[in-house]
């Protein structure tokens, strides 16, 4: 089994702007408050509806079982935040029926050896996917609020305020559509559109515009050529890994023989702006309707409410729901009733692609929930071909496997004190590295960086102390498929 040469971030690290110990003295804390706030609302709603009922002369215990499920989760919350803020030990995981509770217990049991067993001593990485590990047991726990996901409210509100760039991307795939064939048969363009939706899911968090892309006719295609090139190498400048020629010139040979499937999976990110979920499934269409490289993609979400705002199955097929229905988004001056039909058209194709095998949730597919808890498992992603062997194998058979998100590439590399100078391959380590082709697009929010130069990494510090955790700046990672026997 791969062991990192370096330790991991210590969340105690004081000493730069460590995005680690922000995560533990604040951002832990203000989601836990989040979390009571909401279940404390609805049992709110709740008690008024029981008082409602009981002025009728009726009663309903349901709910009244949900009030009390509900007060025992808040007591529960509470009292872990009062725990992590006195930095007391990390507490089992009960047996709730869900996987992995041993898999949990036995790292923490390690780190309880270790004496790295409380909030302020435990590796950031274990402890926050403890968290949410945590949380699910919360929920898991009651009898009527097993399937709860108390994030999901907050994912619903941020997704309607992105309704203007929603109709913009739309009719822009819209107008793709009327060009297809000249896009096929000109690899030059091709290239400069896919830069630009990798561009658009790298920065999605930070801009709701996709710049050049938006309503495109057949001479802004030609145009985008010249002066697409400019803006994207304006942009370089916060990209301090950029592979996206390299990737771009492998996909190029993947042009797939009939009656083959040439098979993208994209392991989700976030929803939390579901703007990011938007972009993903724009980024898979433009794949499989606008390129001959790949006709089918697999989605990779988690199976229950993780990092706050991580997909869920659920979270996917309601955001295809919301985007068809004719009420879900408020209307605005910038929407119109063309853009509403292209939008409408376009998501209907992805129902279709759905219904057709061509989109695909990894749940859907042979021993997918299986393949799917590794997901929210507590370790770095090397672990996978030895704790799940099933989903390593299922992505050594696609044509390219894309990790979004920061805390993807934290789980790449395992949140640990690479060099900044370290070959992104060594950083994911055997076997991971190389067992099937990785494209990794991330946004710096955490302190592990690697594939860069010295020089880069020693200019920043200079200038820009929190580079590795403000956003800023961006990693477009590749590594290709090994030859192996």
């Amino acid at each position: 089994m791969f062991e990192a040469p370096y330790p991991p971030y210590d969340p105690q690290d004081k000493s730069r702007d460590s995005g680690s110990y922000e995560t533990v003295v604040k951002r832990w804390p203000v989601i836990i408050t989040n979390l009571i706030d909401h279940v404390h609302r609805l049992i709110h709603d709740l008690t008024m509806k029981s008082q409602a009922l009981a002025n009728s002369g009726s009663t309903d215990p349901a709910i009244q079982l949900k009030i009390e499920e509900g007060k025992g989760i808040i007591a529960k919350a509470s009292h872990l935040k009062y725990r992590m803020a006195r930095d007391q030990e990390l507490e089992m995981i009960p047996e709730d029926g869900e996987f992995y509770v041993h898999e949990y217990n036995s790292e923490l049991e390690k780190l309880s050896q270790a004496g790295k067993n409380t909030w302020f001593t435990a590796p950031w990485l274990y402890a926050e996917c403890y968290l949410y590990r945590l949380f699910r047991s919360y929920f898991k726990q009651s009898t009527l609020w097993t399937d709860f996901d108390p994030f999901y409210a907050k994912k619903e509100e941020t997704f309607r305020s992105s309704v203007t760039a929603i109709h913009q991307i739309a009719t822009t795939m819209h107008e793709l559509e009327t060009e297809k064939k000249k896009l096929v048969d000109d690899p030059g363009k091709l290239s400069v559109l896919f830069k630009e939706m990798v561009q658009m899911c790298l920065w999605c968090v930070l801009t709701h515009d996709l710049s050049l892309l938006t309503h495109l006719t057949p001479s802004d295609i030609e145009h985008l050529q010249t002066v697409g090139r400019e803006a994207q190498q304006a942009r370089t400048e916060f990209i301090l890994k950029d592979d996206q020629d390299a990737v771009w010139e492998y996909i190029k040979g993947l042009e797939p023989q009939a009656g083959t499937v040439a098979r993208c999976d994209f392991v989700l990110d976030n929803v939390l702006i579901s703007w990011k979920l938007f972009t993903d499934l724009v980024f898979a269409d433009f794949l499989v309707t606008h390129t001959p490289y790949f006709s089918q993609v697999v989605f990779h979400p988690k199976l229950f409410p993780w990092f706050v705002s991580d997909v869920t199955p659920t979270d996917f097929y309601k955001t295809i729901e919301s985007l068809l229905s004719p009420i879900f988004f408020n209307a605005t001056m910038e929407t119109t009733p063309e853009s509403a039909h292209h939008l409408k058209e376009m998501v209907e194709r992805w129902r279709r692609y759905l219904e057709q095998g061509i989109f695909r949730l990894s749940t859907a597919v042979e021993d997918g929930h299986k393949k799917a808890q590794f997901w929210t498992g507590p370790w770095p992603y090397w672990y996978m071909e030895d704790r799940a062997n099933s989903l390593w194998r299922f992505l050594a058979e696609s044509g390219l496997v894309i990790f979004k998100g920061d805390l993807k590439y934290v789980l790449l590399t395992g949140d640990v004190k690479w060099p900044a100078t370290t070959p992104f391959a060594t950083a994911l380590g055997r076997p991971l590295a190389g067992s099937f082709p990785l494209l990794s697009l991330r946004t710096n929010k955490a302190d592990v960086v690697v594939g860069i130069s010295q020089g880069v990494a020693d200019k920043l510090d200079e200038k820009d102390k929190g580079w590795r955790v403000n956003g800023k700046y961006a990693l477009v990672s590749f590594l290709p498929k090994d030859r192996r026997e």
